[in-house]
Parts: C-alpha cells; structure tokens; sequence
C-alpha cells in the first residue's frame, strides 16, 4: 500500500527532528512537507536545521524546503511540535482545512471535544473525534493530542493500579531532562553544578492531565477520574530521560508482588493490533535496587515504555516506586506517531 504522505509542523526543533528519525522507513508514513518560522522559509531543510541528533538527517527530508506554518502543506495529515505560544490557532486552521493534526503541543489538550491519547490506556477516547467534528463543522480535519512529556511516563506506570486496585492518591517529583526544554533551551551557566526548581507551567499540566487520560468516556464524554496528584517539578542536567519519583494510595489493598505483577501485565490496543511504534512491554519492571538510570535505561522498548524500578512499601501512603520515561520519544513524537497509528487502524486516518 501507498504511505501516507505527512507534514511536520515545528520541524526544525528537537521534537521536530525526533519525528524526523522515527518516520525513517517508516512503514505507514512519509514525510512529504516540513514547516517552521518565516526565517526559515523556502530554504532547505538540510540548511536550516540545527540537527541535534545523534543519527544523521535522513537524505529524503534533507532537500525539502520548508514552508510556512499555514495550509494547504502537500501531505494527508499533520504532526505539530509547535511551540505552545502559537501553536492553537495554527493547529485550529490545518484541521479547519481539512487535515488531521496530531498535536504535541499543549494548547489543546484539556479542550472537551479533543481527545488526550495514550494508546494503551484510554484508546476509546477516540470517539471525542466525532462530537469535535459535529461541534465545529469539521468534516475531515480533526485534531488529537499526546499529553506532557512527564504525564505519558506517569499514567502509563499509574494506569494498572488505578485499574485494579483504584487510585486514591499520587505524590510525583519530577526529575526532568534537559531536551525537554528544546534548544537552546537551559543555559549552561543555570543548570551546570544545579538544579532548577521549577518549570514553568509543568506542575498543572502533571497534575491535571491524568486524570482526563485515565477517565471514563460515556455518553460522548469523559469523566475525569477522581484520584488527587501533587507534582513537584525540577529541571537537572540529564540529555534525555525524565525521572520521577512517585508515591500512591490506592483504593484496594495490595502487596509489592501485586503491584509488579499489575504493571507487567499491562497491555493495551497497541499491542493487541501489533502497531509498529508500540512497546511489546508498555511497561518495564527492573528488580536491580539502582535502577531505572536515564544513561542505562532510557531506550528500552525503543524509547517507547516506562520503566519502573524500587518498588516498595512507602510509611505514609501505601506505595512508592521510582520510573523513567524518554521525554521526546515516548513523551513527544513517539507518543504522536503511536496516536496517528491507532488512528489509522481505527479509521480515522
């Protein structure tokens, strides 16, 4: 069969130019149109990009001249990396013309008629396509998203317990890396010898996120699942990889064993359909007491899974346990790219 044609949004940026390697061969999609920032405007891409990468830039996408963010783009649907500042109405207009856009970007995310995917744990939400398209008089275009780069980690490790066991409660303090600030991002003199408390918006996003993920969709909606989250939120000099440290208090009683069991256990839809960019294991449990570590472990399953290590009993809520997640595989272009393909094997592509 022939490969659908894609267009990248936010080409030239780190998420960008993941999206770039990961639809390298791939087996559904070509890319076919790249757009960025006026600057960068009918110059190819070989000359613009500041690649960043460890492979190099495919030779296919190497010659494309990028173009403007704005329709028509010469490709059948949309992956957009766009920065959150101008993101919205952009992604507004590809859908309003007709393109499916798969967004990484934020804006959309916590809208009532957008789905907020993670393929294994809430595939049905699905369907919020067709109330977005009714709603706004859509007739192909559609828009869908992949959560923050630190939630998709999160409710992939959270998604089994709260499924058996009920959630009640989650402590999280993030441990998050460098890439996931883009470029040029953190400055060396901000971040060498340190650690930066704080990440603008990021908190809210942990906190609020999961629980639409992890909701019921009923009668062309979501409920939000009613479980409480307290995110605390640090930047530290990784490359690559968020590490999170997470604490829970479940509904049900339970042990350690039950715990590990739950989340290795754990599959979803992209499994079931074998899609290419899915994990065989969603989630990884590692029994060795010093880990998951960004270096060693952050390219299991592809980039595509969470890694879980230390769990154990916790003295004032039930259970903690530590996890990692590749922030711009997994948390980023990864996550679109396994949202296009359940779209496509659910026929909304």
């Amino acid at each position: 069969m022939a490969k659908m044609r894609v267009g990248i949004l936010g080409a030239t940026g780190l998420v960008g130019q993941r999206f770039i390697q990961l639809l390298e061969d791939h087996p559904q999609f070509e890319i076919t149109a790249l757009a960025a920032s006026d600057r960068s405007e009918s110059r190819s891409f070989g000359d613009v990009c500041s690649w960043k990468l460890a492979t190099p830039i495919p030779q296919k996408v190497r010659a494309i001249d990028v173009q403007p963010c704005r329709p028509p783009l010469d490709c059948d649907l949309i992956f957009s990396s766009l920065p959150s500042s101008i993101a919205g109405e952009i992604e507004e207009d590809f859908a309003r013309a007709g393109y499916p856009v798969i967004s990484n970007s934020s804006n959309h995310r916590m809208a009532a008629d957008v789905p907020l995917l993670v393929p294994e744990i809430n595939a049905e939400h699905v369907k919020l396509i067709d109330l977005q398209r009714s709603r706004r008089e859509w007739k192909r275009g559609f828009i869908a998203t992949n959560p923050n780069c630190t939630t998709v980690a999160l409710v992939m490790a959270l998604a089994p317990l709260e499924r058996i066991f009920g959630l009640d409660a989650v402590s999280v303090t993030t441990m998050q890396a460098l890439s996931g600030a883009g470029y040029p991002g953190v400055s060396s003199l901000d971040i060498i010898d340190n650690v930066v408390p704080y990440i603008d918006g990021e908190e809210k996003k942990v906190e609020t996120e999961p629980q639409k993920i992890l909701g019921l969709f009923s009668n062309g909606a979501v409920t939000p699942a009613s479980f409480r989250i307290s995110a605390q939120c640090n930047r530290v000099n990784v490359l690559d990889g968020h590490t999170e440290a997470v604490a829970v208090k479940l509904k049900q009683k339970a042990t350690v064993a039950n715990l590990i069991e739950a989340m290795e256990r754990f599959r979803g839809e992209p499994q079931q359909f074998k899609l290419h960019s899915a994990p065989a294991r969603p989630v990884v449990v590692m029994r060795e007491q010093n880990r998951p570590q960004p270096r060693l472990d952050r390219d299991i399953e592809r980039g595509m899974a969470t890694v879980v290590g230390r769990v154990r009993e916790d003295n004032i809520l039930d259970f903690k346990f530590t996890l990692l997640g590749h922030n711009t595989i997994r948390g980023a272009a990864g996550a679109a790219i396994l949202n296009a393909e359940l779209l496509v094997a659910k026929g909304y592509i």
